[in-house]
């Protein structure tokens, strides 16, 4: 599967974007749609500076890499929604983490309502609980359920 524009714009509005680097709410240097690896083999600092074009150049690249975990490690039929939902967690979280979290045993065993509940329990960074962090989940929670605005 592939991620929908739903769940395109959903990432889009928690991401923001931003073309300055900056350090996010855990201390790591950021830039973009929330892009955190090197840019063009150039570790993100203080300073840099990029276009809107390769913002969302890395972010169509970072897309593919958080479908894929998505798509090889869910083995329940899954819906759109769901799937858009999973990926929008997965890019703010990390492959490792979907992959280890219980929301992904919970799905993967047929428990589709628990594994939604499971969302608003990744509401944390750097071990405080965060008001945009309570939002993406609530707003992924919901899309995973089939609720969309």
């Amino acid at each position: 599967m592939q991620i929908s524009q739903v769940g395109i714009d959903l990432i889009k509005s928690f991401e923001g974007c931003k073309l300055t680097a900056y350090k996010d709410a855990a201390g790591v240097w950021t830039i973009g749609w929330g892009w955190t690896r090197p840019v063009d083999g150039v570790a993100i600092h203080q300073g840099m500076v990029i276009t809107q074009e390769k913002a969302d150049q890395l972010l169509v690249e970072g897309l593919k890499d958080y479908e894929a975990p998505v798509n090889s490690s869910v083995t329940a039929k899954i819906t759109q929604s769901e799937f858009d939902a999973l990926v929008s967690f997965t890019y703010n979280l990390g492959a490792a983490n979907f992959k280890s979290s219980t929301l992904l045993k919970k799905l993967n065993a047929g428990e589709t309502q628990v594994a939604a509940d499971e969302f608003l329990r990744w509401n944390k960074s750097g071990g405080q609980t965060l008001f945009g962090l309570l939002r993406r989940r609530a707003y992924e929670r919901d899309l995973f359920l089939g609720y969309t605005a």
